[in-house]
């Protein structure tokens, strides 16, 4: 047995260092063009982020090109030496896979680069970017499934047993359809959302009570950022089934209220005046809505509602906040005796008895 390793190993010699000197030659040429290229190319420029994306996954591929090259012309008959091959060439077939998916990627990072926030075109640009990272997740997981599917096609049992398969197809198809029905679902749903746009990254959206930020949209579901930073995620699939409101989908521009329960007594037009002067004095208010209504009322008191606007919603929120305490210190210094109250008249026995 030890000298049939040897001869192996001796047979290998001459075939293996040709080989190793191929590979690091390979890759030595591979490092310099692309420091060359990288030299004499804009970092932005579009075929340049290409080729930062899959830098490393090309010079993985071409190096196992050049190692299947190097197999091929070995000479028959070495030891192992169809079992090297597959495997060299079931690792080029991943390698090439992994360079399609970065490059995919780098799709994204191009049309984003292409299409920048400017000003005024912040919904065009949100857009495109949300469209385009729904759709490089759904073209990413169809290549990982062509490059595994022909990597197993590359064993010799896979191939017989496909034959067969297919003719079993249509009922493998039904049974695996629902056992990945939830999946194909959300990736279904996240197809949808890419073409219609019910959202986009950035959004301001309300969902269950959550008043909430698109942080990150995948292929199966969203992060969404909670305004007190937690991070709510919820599958595509809920969005297609269920309403939620959007806060920015065509401006983000926002109405906010205030409501305040005072007396009959109270007279409105110095609240009118102090809510003017309030929302005058504030860097958040953007100047086009400005409204005092009586809106409700009950047995012991008005409602009165002050509507008010701004051009988002965290500047909403605390501008609703600034004016409610603004408007409380006003009545607490000047109308204290008209904030809400029950009144309540004490009756007692001898009364009673002379109504009677």
């Amino acid at each position: 047995m030890l000298e049939s390793i040897k001869a192996g190993l001796g047979a290998w010699l001459l075939p293996g260092v040709s080989a190793l000197l191929a590979l690091i030659a390979t890759y030595i040429t591979y490092r310099i063009g692309l420091a060359l290229i990288r030299r004499f190319t804009r970092s932005k420029a579009v075929p340049r982020i290409f080729l930062d994306a899959a830098a490393l996954a090309l010079g993985v591929s071409v190096c196992l090109l050049v190692l299947n090259w190097v197999l091929a012309t070995s000479p028959e008959g070495l030891p192992m030496l169809t079992a090297l091959q597959h495997l060299a060439t079931l690792l080029l077939i991943l390698s090439l896979t992994w360079a399609a998916v970065r490059c995919t990627s780098a799709i994204g990072e191009v049309i984003v680069t292409l299409n920048p926030v400017l000003e005024g075109q912040w919904k065009r640009a949100r857009k495109v970017e949300t469209q385009t990272r729904f759709l490089v997740r759904g073209l990413n997981i169809l290549i990982v499934i062509v490059g595994l599917g022909a990597a197993l096609m590359t064993f010799e049992g896979v191939r017989h047993v496909g034959g067969s398969l297919l003719a079993s197809a249509g009922i493998g198809g039904i049974v695996l359809g629902f056992a990945a029905r939830p999946v194909l679902g959300n990736l279904l749903a996240g197809m949808q959302i890419a073409l219609t746009q019910p959202f986009r990254i950035d959004d301001v959206l309300h969902i269950q009570g959550e008043w909430c930020w698109v942080e990150e949209v995948t292929a199966t579901y969203v992060v969404l950022r909670v305004w007190d930073l937690r991070r709510l995620i919820v599958p595509l699939q809920w969005f297609i089934e269920n309403p939620f409101q959007n806060w920015s989908r065509n401006s983000s521009d926002l109405m906010g209220t205030v409501f305040l329960w005072l007396d009959y007594a109270m007279p409105v037009q110095p609240l009118r005046d102090e809510f003017a002067r309030l929302l005058r004095e504030s860097p958040l208010w953007d100047g086009n809505i400005e409204t005092v209504r009586v809106t409700d009322s009950s047995d012991h008191a008005l409602q009165i509602r002050f509507l008010m606007s701004a051009s988002d919603s965290s500047r909403v929120w605390e501008l609703r906040c600034a004016v409610r305490e603004g408007l409380v210190v006003f009545i607490q210094s000047y109308y204290p005796e008209y904030l809400p109250r029950v009144r309540a008249r004490l009756v007692d026995d001898s009364d009673r008895a002379a109504d009677t």
